[in-house]
C-alpha cells in the first residue's frame, strides 16, 4: 500500500520554503500554509497585515493554545487531503520545535522535513525585495529573532531529515529538489 507522507519544509525568512512549495503545487501536490493561519486570525481579529501584527498574532496562539497551536491545526487540513485521496501534502512552514515533535509522532517517518538554507545576507536581501510583504532590514532582523527565540525555530531547521542549499537562482533551487526527492524516492 503507498504510504501518504508530508513534505514539510522548514528554513528561515527568505531562505527560499516558498519557491520549494509553489514548485511542488505546480505538480499538483495540495499544500497547506503555516503562515496562512496567522494571516486569517490578524484579519479576524480586524487587524492590519504587517510584519508586527503578524509577529502579534504567531506569538498570541501559541500562548494561549501551547507551542504546537499550529501543528494541531495543519494536522487537521493535512488528513483532509489524504481523505481526499492525495498521497503527498507540502507543509509551507513549520517552526517551533514542539509542532516538529507532533509532526514526527503524528505521521512517523512519513513526515519529511527540509531544511531550506541560505546566507542571512541573502535571506535580508530577498526579503527587502520581495514584491509582496516586503521588510525593511530591520524587519527581517526582528523576525529572525523572534522566530529562533520565541517560536524555538533553530530545533527543526537542526533535526531537518534533509537540507537544500539556496544560494543561487529559484530553478536551481527547483532542480535540486526534483533531485532530492527522486533520491529519497517521492513520485510525483
Amino acid at each position: 500500500m503507498h504510504a501518504n507522507k508530508t513534505i514539510i519544509f522548514v528554513g528561515m525568512p527568505g531562505a527560499g520554503k516558498s519557491v520549494c512549495v509553489d514548485h511542488l503545487k505546480s505538480k499538483g501536490i495540495p499544500s497547506v500554509y503555516f503562515g496562512g493561519i496567522t494571516i486569517d486570525e490578524v484579519k479576524a481579529r480586524g487587524m492590519e497585515v504587517n510584519e508586527a501584527n503578524e509577529r502579534f498574532v504567531r506569538e498570541d496562539i501559541r500562548a494561549k493554545e501551547g507551542k504546537g497551536a499550529y501543528a494541531v491545526r495543519i494536522i487537521t487540513q493535512i488528513e483532509a487531503q489524504f481523505e481526499q485521496g492525495h498521497h503527498y501534502v507540502v507543509a509551507d512552514g513549520l517552526y517551533s520545535w514542539t509542532e516538529y515533535k507532533i509532526f514526527k509522532e503524528s505521521f512517523e517517518e512519513n513526515a519529511i522535513i527540509i531544511g531550506v538554507i541560505a546566507p542571512r545576507s541573502l535571506r535580508h536581501m530577498r526579503l527587502t525585495t520581495r514584491p509582496v510583504r516586503p521588510l525593511t532590514e530591520q524587519e527581517a532582523s526582528l523576525r529572525d529573532y523572534a522566530e529562533i527565540e520565541k517560536l524555538e525555530k533553530g530545533g527543526p531547521i537542526a533535526n531537518a531529515d534533509y537540507y537544500l542549499e539556496n544560494t543561487g537562482s529559484a530553478e536551481e533551487l527547483m532542480a535540486s529538489l526534483d533531485a532530492l526527492l527522486a533520491q529519497i524516492d517521492i513520485q510525483l
